[in-house]
């Protein structure tokens, strides 16, 4: 059984940063792919960035150039660094892998407030 535990979350203001960690129980690079889904209050849930089995990444329009994900090996961790953080980015952020199904952690809230 795969677990997957974020940390991280909290309230930050509008243009700070968090970083958000995803601790596997297993090592990450036997997975096709690892990333970050959100969802917030009412909407879908919706990809936030993925990192393939050979570090290719992809992002979602709305935070690339703002968002970083990266992942350590020796640490089984995939991480998410969110930089200028908007009040839209405020929803529950999910850790994912995949190796033919997904696996989920329980997620982390983020809320970007004055």
């Amino acid at each position: 059984q795969v677990q997957l535990v974020e940390s991280g979350g909290g309230l930050v203001q509008p243009g700070g940063s968090l970083r958000l960690s995803c601790a596997a129980s297993r090592n990450i690079f036997s997975f096709n792919r690892v990333g970050w889904y959100r969802q917030a209050p009412g909407q879908e849930r919706e990809l936030v960035a993925q990192i393939d089995f050979g570090g290719l990444t992809n992002y979602a329009a709305s935070v690339k150039g703002r968002f970083t994900a990266s992942r350590d090996g020796a640490k089984n961790t995939v991480y998410l660094q969110m930089n200028s953080l908007k009040p839209e980015d405020t929803a529950v952020y999910y850790c994912n892998a995949f190796n033919g199904r997904d696996y989920w952690g329980k997620g982390t809230l983020v809320t970007v407030s004055s």
